[in-house]
């Protein structure tokens, strides 16, 4: 009986030892959990050089390949990562606490660069001749009342580019801090130079090729030199996200009243619409203007913005009186899809107001831009806007707007209520004041803080 206990005793230990043989050697021999297990090694031995390396660790990052169908190994991965990553996760809490701005990641930076270069909004001009004081003034206005930085583009004669950098460079730093400038020579891509700068007023062809010139430029409003900017350029700048799919330019119209209005009446060659329309301001998505190949009545394949300017002169240029500007006519006439019309508040000429008031968005909300075409900031005839004019150019930056600028402006508006358009003084008024108080609240009132206990 002793010796049967004996062997049963034997033949137990040696099944079990047995068992755990054949156990223990499949498991070495698996090659799935082999992998799975230099997976682990690897990811430990990345986690070390991590360590002792002075780059920021990346969460989340896989350290084993995806297994499909061998869900034990992607199990015992995933488990060694999630302890991997509560670790990190930890410490990346912990930095942030101390300081969130230099808990951001490499990658984040990016982005920060590139939301700072969209603050800049650019506005291009054309200046030749006796135009570089009213083109400074113009610069001043967008200055002083716009909210982001603008880029100006300036095309200038030889004579006058040295002046406009002198004189550009003389402002307070408080205000030279807000803007760039770039200063171009005025130049004509095709077709003969002469033609094309006498074409109507010195040099004002030069926009037509803006978009050829200025090929790093995404986005750009142009203006004439005869312009102020009553309330920020940064509204008008808003207008490139309306624009549709097809749109790639506006302007406003040339007249609101057909039976006044120039084109209506005495234009030989086509034009948008019923009244035309004035480029005296004139926003512009570039990129989409040299992508777009545009109908015209000389081919029918279309043609691109440079390849049509040249041709397209030489088939009106016996029918054509304002120049540049009744090319764009012609080329939105048969492109009217490509156009957005923005209100006549945006482009407030005396053509508004000297046959009478005909800008009703101007009554209701005031000028927003005014452009003081004819001449009229240097002569008499319509005193309203040379009191604008003046009282803007001789405005010292660092003086207060409401005492050195808005009051002077109403005062001096009691002189011209007898006249034309002096007799609607809310018109020019009534933006100015609105954007000034804006400016004031933004600028002073929102950076007051509050006495602590208060």
């Amino acid at each position: 009986m002793r010796i049967h206990c004996k062997v049963v005793v034997i033949a137990v230990c040696l099944g079990v030892f047995l068992l755990l043989y054949f156990l223990g050697g499949n498991a070495a021999d698996d090659p799935l959990l082999r992998e799975v297990a230099d997976e682990v090694e690897k990811g430990k031995k990345e986690e070390d050089n991590r360590k002792s390396s002075p780059s920021k660790p990346e969460l989340g990052r896989d350290v084993a390949p995806k297994f499909t169908g061998k869900a034990p190994a992607r199990v015992g991965v995933r488990l060694e990562e999630n302890l991997r990553g509560r670790k990190e996760a930890k410490a990346v809490n912990r930095g942030a606490s101390v300081n969130a701005k230099r808990s951001q990641s490499n990658v984040g930076r990016p982005v920060i660069k590139r939301s700072r270069a969209e603050q800049f909004m650019h506005l291009a001009v054309v200046a030749c001749g006796n135009r570089l004081d009213e083109t400074l003034t113009m610069v001043k206005s967008a200055l002083l009342f716009s909210l982001k930085r603008i880029k100006f583009h300036i095309f200038a004669e030889d004579p006058l580019a040295p002046q406009f950098e002198e004189r550009l460079n003389q402002w307070p730093r408080s205000v030279s801090a807000r803007f760039q400038f770039t200063i171009y020579p005025i130049t004509f891509s095709v077709g003969n130079a002469d033609e094309w700068k006498k074409l109507f007023k010195p040099c004002a062809a030069q926009r037509l090729f803006l978009p050829v010139i200025l090929k790093d430029v995404d986005s750009l409003l142009y203006v004439d030199t005869d312009v102020l900017f009553l309330r920020p350029m940064d509204d008008i700048w808003r207008f490139l996200k309306s624009f549709n799919s097809t749109q790639l330019a506006a302007m406003a119209p040339e007249h609101e009243v057909p039976k006044i209005g120039w084109y209506s009446r005495f234009a030989r060659h086509p034009f948008y619409g019923v009244t035309g329309v004035n480029s005296g301001v004139m926003l512009m998505n570039l990129t989409r203007i040299r992508s777009t190949l545009f109908k015209n009545s000389m081919i029918p394949s279309g043609l691109t913005w440079e390849d049509l300017l040249h041709p397209l002169y030489q088939k009106y240029k016996n029918h054509i009186t304002w120049g540049d500007q009744d090319l764009l006519n012609i080329i939105f006439h048969y492109n009217p899809e490509s156009l957005f019309i923005f209100p006549c508040q945006w482009n407030y000429r005396p053509d508004h107001c000297m046959y009478g008031s005909n800008c009703k968005e101007a009554e209701e909300e005031g000028v927003s831009i005014l452009h003081g075409n004819r001449g009229v900031y240097h002569d008499d005839k319509q005193p309203a806007f040379k009191v604008v004019y003046d009282t803007i150019r001789d405005f010292p930056f660092e003086d207060n707007m409401f005492e050195s600028l808005f009051y002077p402006i109403q005062t001096k508006f009691l002189d011209t209520v007898n006249t034309l358009c002096g007799r609607v003084p809310q018109v020019f008024l009534k933006q100015i004041e609105k954007t000034m108080r804006k400016v004031f609240e933004d600028k002073v009132i929102k950076h007051v803080r509050p006495r602590k206990g208060t």
